[in-house]
């Protein structure tokens, strides 16, 4: 059987093929203003990576916010996606992460690796990606750097993480206060992995945690997030952005 599977996100829209349970393409784009289009054109980016057109695919799964102008779709809650993945891609995960540029959720799984507890944020940008972007803006640093920056620094210093405008301001307050760059960005990853560390703990930690999303590439926020939650080790896949499309594409094998 093959399957595709959509994750349409508020700035990329993500698809993957799968074969057998095997994957064998997929693509990313732009969301922009017109989801269709982006849907659209991932599948198509996705069936060239992988060598198939439409009518190879026997079912279609779709899980992000533009999940449900998606027709002829098995629609798949976030929660489910992201953990149909943490399993697929490491069969002993237990707690689940998923931290992209708008929203984050967390969830712990029981020994099938179905969801049994679940935390999201959805209302603040300040517990996302986009902290980050808006972080680095005020920086005048790229965001690719942000977070090998942030890996240059020891120091401690607290930074409200509950919003983005006041955050900024902290920042220019740092900056007038001459501190270095490398202090300021880990202040700034050391507030964004508080916010997803507080909901990992209200599912409860686990050794066998698991990263998807974006924020699975930025180290500095990958180091932060282990030294608060008292780990060695976070569980990251390859390409961890195309997680839920993943968990999307599995559902649909069902």
């Amino acid at each position: 059987m093959i399957t595709a599977g959509i994750d349409c996100g508020a700035k990329n829209t993500k698809a993957v093929v799968l074969k057998e349970g095997r994957i064998i393409g997929k693509a990313k784009v732009l969301t922009g203003f017109n989801q269709d289009k982006a849907i659209r054109d991932s599948l198509e980016a996705a069936y060239i990576s992988a060598g198939v057109s439409a009518k190879d695919i026997d079912r279609f799964g779709a899980t992000g916010l533009g999940k449900d102008s998606i027709k002829g779709t098995v629609i798949v809650n976030e929660i489910k996606a992201m953990s149909r993945a943490a399993r697929f891609f490491f069969p002993g995960a237990r707690i689940v992460a998923d931290v992209g540029v708008e929203e984050a959720r967390t969830a712990r799984l029981d020994e099938k690796g179905s969801p049994i507890d679940f935390a999201v944020n959805e209302k603040c940008a300040a517990g996302a990606g986009a902290f980050i972007e808006a972080m680095s803006r005020a920086l005048e640093t790229p965001l690719e750097e942000m977070g090998s920056l942030a890996l240059e620094s020891n120091r401690e210093i607290s930074m409200n993480a509950q919003c983005v405008i006041f955050a900024e301001s902290e920042v220019v307050g740092l900056i007038h206060a001459r501190t270095e760059k490398k202090d300021i960005s880990k202040a700034i990853h050391d507030a964004i992995a508080g916010r997803i560390v507080s909901m990992i703990r209200r599912v409860g930690v686990d050794e066998r945690l698991v990263m998807l999303g974006g924020m699975a590439y930025n180290q500095g926020f990958l180091r932060s997030m282990q030294i608060q939650l008292g780990i060695k080790k976070i569980l990251i896949p390859d390409d961890p952005e195309f997680g839920a499309a993943v968990g999307a594409a599995l559902s649909a094998c069902e």
